[in-house]
């Protein structure tokens, strides 16, 4: 906890080029490349990085086919330029994966017209992808046999990309880039609110770990709170020209369906597309698209009844899926921005395009919508506008985003078969664990094998069913500000998603792993994010864990 403490320390000491509210990957983008270019940055958020609509997505980065439907074609080709741009800077994080698609009879459009948009996709695409290809029903079945073709027509598969990892994860490495670039970036420090005197931001801030409340001075105020852009600029009384609309997402994750690495794709009983994802030893399969008023939301037995039974319709399996196979959910809102005043009739077509109204005069920059597709495009926008304001950038060059280069992670992997590292992989592992230490933590992995190195021992995996070595737990629990345990389980990693609960309750590494993370407090963190559990299994539908959760958040 040192380096979080020094970092609230130094929020209520210092004024800063720039104070960014909230962590998600609007927020963690613009602290990237605001920091790297020179700026004195601060970033905090009422709660974990990462923890609302960042944590809660699909594990996709794709080019927005479906907006193709809705001929937005701007929005496709900028949305496949950036995919590419992220595949390229990010080969071990996101890759391409094929999806398999299935249209059935009665479908709004026939499979042979479906197909040419995937073609037309590509194209837009810019042929980096592997081309599409058209399926007969036969063919379907060879490829994959747990699809249900009674009723299809055809199908076709094409390909985009995917986060390897978890999405929280990738929206943590940009937090922990700015921080590595002086950003002073903290976690569970809430905004109760800022005022413009003199020239300069003055926001008032609590620590919602200890209570302590202080003023934070910025010379310009980004608000990057996701799904609460709105809240926070009604407490700071700026007028935008954008608002949000909020649509329900939700994920049920269950054990392994297919051993095929492909993303099943099907239109659901309500028309939208609807994924079967392959997620480790797991699978992913949702999402609702539901609109609803308020950013806080939870997971409702109708909505996991919809994707339960589509799942059971589309899939040949050997039993129906029920609510006992489910490990665990995902539930968020995907932020929609709209201008201010347009109806709201046609929601459901709005796309996930970003948005940033800037008040010039006040020095004040609000973020609307965007996706993890978009984000080195939203952190080079705030970056330019930020200049424009009057920042000086004095390393405006530098470049922000990427996996250090090819020399560094070959040094990597040649330190890393010196001690022959990957002779330590566990056989359930998909990857050998210098791939997946070099993916997690980049450059910073040294500092991994170093420990291993000093401590052999360390190289052993700590919590059972997970591949987290304990060197890993000992670098986490020194790097990457971790309050909560759920900050562990559920963000920085995504053991929470796929084991499931009461065998993390009976795992003796996952106790010591809390003795290395919060020291005398283990037993405390522990206990906190079980009984936290144990309500959620209580209430009907989740609200009591929900209250629970912002009434901790905001203490």
């Amino acid at each position: 906890m040192n380096l979080r403490n020094n970092s609230v320390e130094k929020l209520g000491r210092d004024t800063y080029d720039v104070l960014i509210l909230g962590g998600g990957i609007n927020g963690a983008v613009s602290a990237a490349s605001l920091a790297a270019k020179g700026a004195k940055v601060a970033l905090i958020d009422r709660s974990d990085f990462a923890a609302e609509t960042s944590s809660q997505s699909s594990n996709l980065a794709w080019g927005g086919i479906k907006y193709l439907e809705s001929y937005e074609y701007l929005l496709v080709n900028k949305l496949c330029k950036s995919r590419n741009h992220l595949m390229k800077s990010y080969p071990s994080t996101v890759r391409e994966i094929r999806f398999l698609t299935t249209i059935a009879n009665g479908f709004r459009y026939p499979a042979p017209l479906v197909f040419m948009g995937t073609i037309l996709y590509w194209i837009f695409g810019r042929f980096v992808t592997r081309a599409p290809a058209y399926h007969s029903v036969n063919k379907l079945n060879k490829l994959e046999s747990i699809i249900d073709t009674s009723n299809a027509q055809g199908g076709f598969e094409y390909s985009d990309c995917y986060l390897f990892d978890n999405d929280a994860r990738f929206v943590f490495n940009f937090i922990r880039s700015s921080m590595d670039y002086g950003c002073d970036a903290v976690n569970y420090v809430e905004s109760l609110g800022s005022e413009r005197i003199d020239g300069v931001w003055h926001t008032k801030a609590r620590d919602n770990t200890s209570g302590k409340e202080f003023t934070i001075k910025s010379k310009v105020l980004i608000n990057a709170c996701g799904p609460f852009v709105d809240q926070h600029n009604q407490i700071t009384e700026q007028n935008t020209d954008h608002q949000h609309l909020f649509s329900k997402g939700i994920h049920l994750i269950v054990d392994r369906l297919t051993e095929e690495e492909r993303v099943l794709a099907f239109f659901a009983s309500d028309g939208r597309l609807f994924f079967v994802i392959p997620m480790g030893p797991k699978t992913c399969i949702g999402t609702t698209d539901t609109q609803v008023e308020s950013p806080i939301t939870q997971v409702t037995e109708e909505d996991r009844q919809f994707v339960l039974d589509n799942v059971n319709a589309l899939l040949n399996l050997d039993k129906p899926l029920t609510k006992d196979d489910v490990i665990s959910e995902r539930c968020g809102v995907r932020p929609l921005a709209q201008k201010s005043g347009d109806g709201i009739a046609n929601w459901v077509k709005l796309s996930r395009k970003h948005a940033i109204d800037v008040n010039n005069k006040d020095k004040h920059l609000s973020i609307f919508g965007g996706k993890l597709t978009d984000c080195i495009n939203v952190g080079d926008e705030i970056s330019d506008i930020v200049h424009e304001l009057g920042i000086d950038l004095p390393a405006a060059g530098t470049k922000w985003y990427g996996e250090p280069n090819e020399s560094v992670r070959l040094d990597f992997i040649n330190r890393a078969k010196s001690i022959r590292l990957d002779e330590l992989t566990d056989s359930s592992s998909p990857e050998p664990l210098s791939s997946r230490l070099w993916r997690r933590y980049g450059a910073e992995a040294f500092t991994v094998l170093d420990i291993i190195q000093e401590r052999p021992e360390s190289g052993k995996i700590l919590i059972e069913n997970t591949q987290y070595l304990r060197a890993e737990i000992e670098f986490i629990a020194q790097r990457e500000m971790i309050v909560k345990l759920d900050d562990f389980l559920r963000r920085r990693s995504k053991v929470a998603l796929v084991v499931r609960n009461e065998d993390l309750l009976n795992s003796p590494g996952l106790k010591t792993a809390c003795e290395i993370l919060f020291g005398e407090q283990a037993d405390d963190k522990l206990n906190e994010y079980f009984e936290k559990r144990e309500l959620s299994k209580k209430s009907d539908n989740g609200e009591a864990l929900l209250s629970t959760e912002r009434a901790v958040s905001q203490s």
